[in-house]
């Protein structure tokens, strides 16, 4: 076996015993799968990887309390125990070393909180995440009916984004954009309740009138999970997309509000390593502190 497969197979085996099972980290069945000592084993990680096996599993147990935090009403002393931390104190200087806010303060208010992807070899991103509640917005773009059916959507929908650049519909809506932070979003609405039929729209926040040829949309008052991705578009969005469906979603679902998810991409170099586009997915619940129940 390969050290990429072995590399893997432990990877996974990490993650299920941190959400799974909520146990340590077992060596002798790491060293048992990567056929080496443990010692050995960490040295070929950090060498393979950039970072130690202990802060790549610190890092990821910090995402992980900070979903628990923003998604259930857990209290911080049970999280932290949850996690291997022997005092809350603790809990919460790591907490604050990961995520630049103590998780008090995580936990009461909007901030964006950093993310540690389960490891992927030969493909690691780094994501920010946090929820916002935004005040009710009006749209203008152009739309379409896309078939979902063997990946359909993949092909059709960038097609449309050159379609709308050929034709003089963006920089029309780059005119028309009135938002306090200049960009373009594309939304994803099902087509009634067929689940093989979507509507994506390309739009831009505006208060002007309404051009023949576009249609118009208003978004009410939302609690969104915003999701930042940096890197050129589309693999930076497209890479965010599978985290969330790969892990976000899966095993920390919130509670999925009647209204779109939205790409939102900058006004920027869309070709730039630092540009940003984001993934918002609209969510609903909470109580007073902010925080939102699981599915």
């Amino acid at each position: 076996m390969e050290w990429n497969e072995k590399l893997q197979l432990i990877i996974d085996h990490v993650e299920h015993n941190l959400q799974a099972r909520e146990e340590p980290v077992d060596r002798e069945e790491i060293s048992r799968i990567a056929g080496c000592s443990f010692d050995f084993f960490q040295k070929v990680f950090s060498y393979m990887n950039g970072m130690g096996f202990a802060e790549y599993i610190r890092f990821r147990k910090l995402t992980l309390a900070g979903y628990d935090l923003k998604s259930t009403d857990m209290k911080i002393v049970d999280i932290s125990y949850k996690y291997g931390y022997n005092s809350p104190t603790s809990f919460t200087k790591a907490f604050q070393q990961f995520h630049g806010i103590p998780p008090k303060e995580a936990r009461e208010n909007e901030v964006k909180l950093r993310v540690m992807p389960k490891l992927q070899i030969a493909q690691r991103r780094q994501f920010s995440w946090q929820v916002q509640r935004k005040a009710g917005f009006r749209l203008i773009g152009k739309t379409i009916r896309v078939s979902c059916a063997d990946g359909e959507h993949y092909e059709k929908i960038p097609g449309f984004w050159n379609e709308c650049q050929k034709d003089g519909t963006y920089p029309v809506l780059r005119s028309l954009d009135t938002g306090a932070q200049k960009g373009m979003f594309g939304l994803f609405s099902l087509c009634g309740g067929d689940m093989d039929e979507i509507e994506y729209s390309i739009m831009v926040i505006s208060d002007k009138s309404l051009p023949p040829g576009l249609t118009g949309r208003e978004l009410p008052e939302q609690t969104w999970a915003v999701f930042d991705c940096r890197g050129p578009v589309p693999q930076a969005i497209q890479e965010g997309w599978k985290y969330l469906n790969g892990e976000w979603l899966v095993r920390y679902p919130f509670r999925h509000a009647p209204c779109p998810e939205l790409e939102w991409y900058s006004d920027g170099n869309p070709y730039g390593e630092d540009y940003l586009s984001q993934i918002w997915i609209p969510v609903t619940g909470g109580n007073e502190n902010g925080t939102f129940g699981l599915l």
